[in-house]
């Protein structure tokens, strides 16, 4: 079973993903900070990170900085998933590296298919 790490600080985007997911067959991990979400990465190397940019402590940006800088965590695809998506935002996301970008409100069609794509290709 795959596991997604979700880094969410709001309650309603959290437990749509997360009961999205589940119903999936994905085994889920949940952290509210930026903080929070490194630290979980690393003890348990998920599958798969879906990360929120706007988050309390370190923002989106610089927890994926943290993961790509840390070799048990570098290699893991991480999808920023953001409401913030002025062409100047989607850029600093595109140019932090992120594997992929799904904007709020979540498409769930797009979000099982990008989430599927990148856990199954992790797994090669």
């Amino acid at each position: 079973m795959s596991t997604v790490l979700i880094i969410e600080d709001n309650d309603k985007n959290m437990k749509l993903a997360r009961d999205v997911l589940q119903n999936k067959g994905y085994r889920t991990l949940e952290a509210v900070t930026g903080e929070d979400g490194v630290k979980l990465a690393k003890d348990n190397v998920p599958d798969l990170v879906l990360m929120d940019i706007q988050l309390p402590g370190i923002n989106g940006i610089e927890a994926f900085k943290q993961l790509r800088a840390d070799p048990k965590t570098a290699r893991i695809p991480v999808v920023a998933l953001t409401a913030s998506v002025t062409p100047t935002d989607r850029s600093q996301i595109t140019a932090a590296g992120f594997d992929a970008f799904i904007g709020k409100p979540i498409n769930l069609k797009e979000f099982v298919e990008t989430v599927k794509r990148l856990v199954e290709g992790a797994k090669k």
